[in-house]
């Protein structure tokens, strides 16, 4: 029985990594942005909100606008040189209380992976 199960993940694990990537949709990710626009801007210049503006935020390193007022979390992040990448943003969106455990941003999270991928999508095109 071992062997069938051994097989078996590892026939799943290889299935799953020749599945193409989530196609990432920018219009949608616009779409899911709404909910964060209670708290963030995302305009070139733009002011901040209850959260800093976000645009060009990827590839960013956390904690880096000047004129906003961090959590101490976010600010210990950016002076250990935390980049928002792709995956740590892809982290971060699931889920802020993982990566900023006593962050002050109030949001829970998105559940859906191709939300989170369509939601960067569209963070990537604006800067």
């Amino acid at each position: 029985m071992r062997h069938i199960s051994a097989f078996a993940f590892a026939f799943a694990v290889a299935t799953a990594s020749a599945l193409p990537a989530q196609a990432q949709d920018a219009a949608a990710g616009q779409r899911i942005f709404n909910q964060c626009r209670a708290c963030h801007v995302i305009d070139n210049n733009g002011r901040n909100g209850v959260g800093p503006n976000l645009h060009g935020v990827v590839g960013r390193r956390a904690a880096s606008i000047e004129s906003f007022r961090y959590s101490a979390n976010m600010r210990q992040l950016g002076e250990q040189n935390h980049v928002w990448t792709e995956d740590n943003l892809r982290a971060y969106l699931a889920n802020p209380k993982a990566v900023v455990p006593q962050g002050s941003m109030a949001f829970p999270g998105l559940r859906d992976p191709q939300q989170i991928t369509d939601v960067i999508a569209y963070l990537k095109s604006q800067g």
